[in-house]
């Protein structure tokens, strides 16, 4: 049985549009691939009467700073998000996260549109920007509206994007003096490449003191969150293991973690967490020392 009957490889943004509103039965964006090809494969997804290829559009494959802003287009391959310079100097967490995911045939072909897409709430890419604080751009034939990422998630799996509506771009703020992020995974060395947890941290340092900080742990929910109770118990306090420490009591009250058959029981993630969140606030502290190069 055919998987899909028709493919479209449309030029321009609008074209891309055109074809995913009025294309005749289902039709799906397709980019990288990855995730939605196994799924059409392997029967967990239904056939499909249409892909869409937005890997030749223009608007989708930016990568850039424009005012304040990096800009990461939906449809740019982790590989380059991973080797970029500037990826690097102001988003250290997805960096860290994109070169984690799979290995590197994948990595050349997934996007990171794809990788939040697909809604799972402990998506490599998905938490490094939740603690960044990105925001994304989502067009249709309508309109191109910009929302919060948490925004677009309804459930594990489950996408609030609508059907003939495209992610288009990522928008990080710039990395100022005393910024940085950090971000950390455990994971199986074999079989199945979802992680254990991973643990994303963004943080300001003025001094010896956190002036403010975002952090995204995931699993902790159905959905991709920061863990705002957790933030704000650090806020503005002074960097040591006692702050630590409290940090950790209130991200086990606040993290609901749950046992996977196939992943780590929940009492494991709560052990594991602790070691996650000490790497990672500890590399975002002392990297918000270096120098900025851009």
């Amino acid at each position: 049985m055919r998987l899909w009957q028709e493919y479209y490889r449309p030029a321009t943004l609008t074209e891309a549009l055109q074809a995913l509103a009025y294309a005749p039965g289902l039709v799906l964006p397709i980019a990288g691939g990855t995730d939605l090809m196994l799924d059409l494969e392997q029967g967990r997804h239904p056939p499909v009467h249409a892909l869409v290829d937005l890997t030749f559009l223009p608007e989708l494959k930016r990568l850039e700073v424009q005012g304040d802003e990096l800009l990461i287009g939906a449809a740019v391959p982790l590989s380059q998000i991973a080797t970029s310079p500037l990826v690097a100097e102001h988003a250290q967490a997805l960096t860290e996260a994109c070169a984690l995911i799979g290995g590197p045939q994948v990595r050349n072909v997934a996007t990171l549109g794809g990788n939040v897409a697909h809604a799972l709430p402990a998506a490599d890419g998905t938490i490094a920007l939740t603690a960044l604080g990105a925001q994304v751009t989502v067009a249709d034939l309508e309109c191109a509206r910009r929302v919060p990422l948490e925004s677009l998630f309804l459930g594990p799996g489950k996408s609030a994007l609508r059907p003939g509506q495209l992610i288009t771009t990522f928008h990080l703020p710039l990395r100022r003096r005393g910024q940085a992020s950090a971000f950390r995974r455990v994971m199986r060395l074999q079989g199945i490449a979802l992680p254990i947890l991973n643990l994303a941290i963004w943080l300001a340092r003025e001094g010896e003191r956190i002036a403010d900080l975002r952090l995204a742990v995931g699993p902790s929910g159905p959905t991709p969150r920061r863990m705002t109770a957790t933030e704000a118990i650090v806020r503005g306090q002074t960097m040591d293991d006692s702050l630590i420490e409290q940090a950790l009591h209130t991200l086990l009250e606040e993290a609901h973690f749950r046992t996977s058959p196939h992943r780590a029981s929940a009492e494991y993630r709560r052990q594991v967490v602790g070691a996650l969140l000490r790497e990672g606030m500890q590399a975002a502290w002392d990297r918000a020392c270096e120098p900025q190069r851009h």
